[in-house]
């Protein structure tokens, strides 16, 4: 059990709150934010801190962070503060959901596995990775460092680069690398190898001309 302070009081950083709060042995402590940034003094009743001062009240002896941001410039705003905290003495708590199955033969530090994941065996998760709910990683597949996936289906013996983006839907076939920094969309089938920095997009399903009022007596 660690007493941690949680990096952010945007919506992503309330859901992982409520995680550590319900579904584990850690005490959520605070919430640190970049001096500019900080509009409160408390949020989910926890203090709020600037993270330029966090060691005055917060000391790396007796406090462990949890960098915990969105996939906002390819995760590498998390990234940065990660390695901010990393520089300044800090160690990152990792969190896996009781109701996730986790056979993964390496998960990293700052690293948040969400409900309903399943990880399987010989899988290796890196650091500072964001897996939310309900993503399969299949057999002996690599994730990279600072990568976020939402709901996708990752097949065996893959490698996904670091800083990438795996969209909700999305299934990545198996032995196919992904280079880093890509960006694969929602929906996207991936069967052969992307370079690095690629991007993978399903267009939008059209809407029909009709309206759904228009289609009332269909409906039933």
């Amino acid at each position: 059990m660690a007493k941690v302070v949680i990096w952010g009081t945007g919506p992503v950083s309330e859901v992982l709150c409520h995680y550590l709060t319900s579904d584990s042995e850690h005490e959520v402590s605070a919430f640190c934010v970049d001096a500019q940034y900080k509009d409160r003094d408390s949020h989910l009743g926890r203090p709020v801190v600037a993270f330029e001062n966090i060691e005055k009240q917060f000391p790396a002896s007796d406090f462990r962070l949890a960098i915990f941001t969105g996939y906002k410039n390819l995760n590498r705003l998390r990234e940065e503060k990660y390695l901010q905290a990393k520089a300044r003495g800090y160690s990152c708590i990792s969190y896996i959901n009781s109701s996730s199955t986790c056979e993964a033969s390496e998960v990293g530090e700052n690293t948040f596995v969400f409900a309903k994941n399943d990880l399987q065996p010989f899988s290796r998760i890196g650091r500072n990775v964001i897996i939310w709910s309900s993503n399969s990683v299949g057999h002996h597949t690599v994730i990279g460092d600072n990568c976020f996936l939402a709901s996708t289906k990752v097949s065996g013996l893959c490698t996904v680069g670091r800083n990438v983006f795996l969209g909700t839907g999305s299934s990545i076939a198996n032995n196919v690398e992904i280079g880093d920094h890509c960006i694969i969309g929602t929906g996207a089938v991936v069967t052969a190898n992307v370079e690095a920095g690629s991007i993978l997009a399903v267009k939008q399903t059209s809407a029909m001309p009709l309206k759904s009022w228009d289609m009332e007596d269909l409906l039933g």
